[in-house]
């Protein structure tokens, strides 16, 4: 396996761990699985060198990634506002992980922005703001921040000394951000990271039975009802639409992560290339986008172009302004653009 970092780049982030105490971890808004993994790993790497690591995230994480060692120490900005802009100002290192510039912090930026502590990229996202760190180790061939954390770990030499429970947090964000493995994930490279990883100790099917399979009886109505009700297939352009109102997700209790995973079933219609999902965010005036797509078919340019997103080649997402009618409209545009592609 590889190095990711020449010598000098190495050199260059020991040196800044090297010269902080008080180091502050963050992620972007609506974390998922790999910004929490990846933090929560990075963050046992760095308690083993004797830092003090807070971890601070815009906004929650799903309800499903709850059981992960250490989630509980995880502040929330949306929560904690105060508190949260206290430690961001006391840090004097700041790890911004698994997103490539400060807007993805959206109401976190204005403190992240304003902090006098040095801040270092890490994330495996297109075009990484490289103005607003002092270093950025980016590498969008990767297939998760995790992987990039847990080789880093490794190339520092901090492997032998990695607890279990970072190695768990590590596989988690690996797995959730390749669908379980089924997309970005052909780099016979990523096998030898897990393999790493299981010599650990940690029960690969346990976490996969932790993300996958713990829904309520409410999710599984919601995707029938969203299977057999709201799902709008374009067949001649091989594509697909689904659009979620606030009061269809009140009527089956939505609750933070309901919603994961529902834009890939689509993808196993045969001839199927394209899924976009639609969804009334419950907090802000926004209409929530995700973009899951196969083979060449671009996402991230489709995201960037509509949807005010970006993201990776076959998944994406953005937003759109209220009201949710408009933004089908957009997203049926969107579609009819790229039919040369479908």
């Amino acid at each position: 396996m590889k190095n990711l970092l020449n010598e000098q780049e190495l050199q260059a982030l020991r040196t800044h761990i090297a010269q902080s105490s008080r180091i502050l971890i963050c992620a972007h808004r609506g974390p998922d699985g790999d910004a929490v993994g990846s933090s929560l790993g990075w963050a046992e790497y760095l308690r083993q060198q004797g830092k003090q690591v807070d971890i601070v995230m815009p906004t929650p994480f799903p309800d499903f990634l709850r059981w992960m060692p250490g989630s509980q120490d995880i502040r929330f900005y949306a929560r904690h506002e105060a508190e949260a802009e206290q430690v961001i100002a006391q840090a004097d290192l700041i790890f911004c992980l698994d997103f490539n510039g400060l807007q993805r912090l959206q109401e976190m930026q204005a403190p992240v922005a304003a902090a006098q502590a040095k801040r270092i990229i890490i994330d495996h996202h297109l075009d990484p703001d490289r103005s607003i760190a002092a270093q950025v180790v980016s590498f969008p061939t990767r297939c998760s921040t995790s992987e990039i954390v847990c080789r880093l770990i490794i190339e520092l030499g901090g492997w032998d000394a990695l607890p279990q429970k970072a190695a768990v947090c590590l596989y988690t964000g690996m797995m959730t951000d390749t669908g379980g493995f089924t997309y970005n994930s052909n780099d016979p490279e990523i096998y030898e990271v897990i393999s790493m990883l299981l010599t650990k100790g940690i029960d690969k099917d346990k976490i996969y039975r932790n993300v996958f399979n713990v829904y309520s009886e409410d999710r599984m109505r919601l995707t029938g009802y969203i299977l057999y009700r709201k799902l709008r297939f374009y067949y001649n352009r091989h594509a697909s639409i689904f659009a979620l109102t606030r009061e269809e997700m009140r009527r089956f209790h939505f609750i933070r992560g309901d919603a994961e995973g529902l834009v890939n079933m689509p993808l196993q219609v045969k001839g199927m290339r394209l899924s976009i999902s639609l969804r009334e965010d419950t907090e802000r005036d926004v209409v929530r986008v995700s973009l899951r797509s196969v083979d060449d078919f671009p996402c991230n340019r489709m995201a960037e172009e509509f949807f005010h997103g970006g993201g990776h080649l076959n998944a994406s997402g953005g937003e759109l302004p209220f009201p949710l009618s408009e933004a089908m409209l957009t997203a049926e545009r969107a579609i009819k653009a790229y039919a040369d592609l479908l």
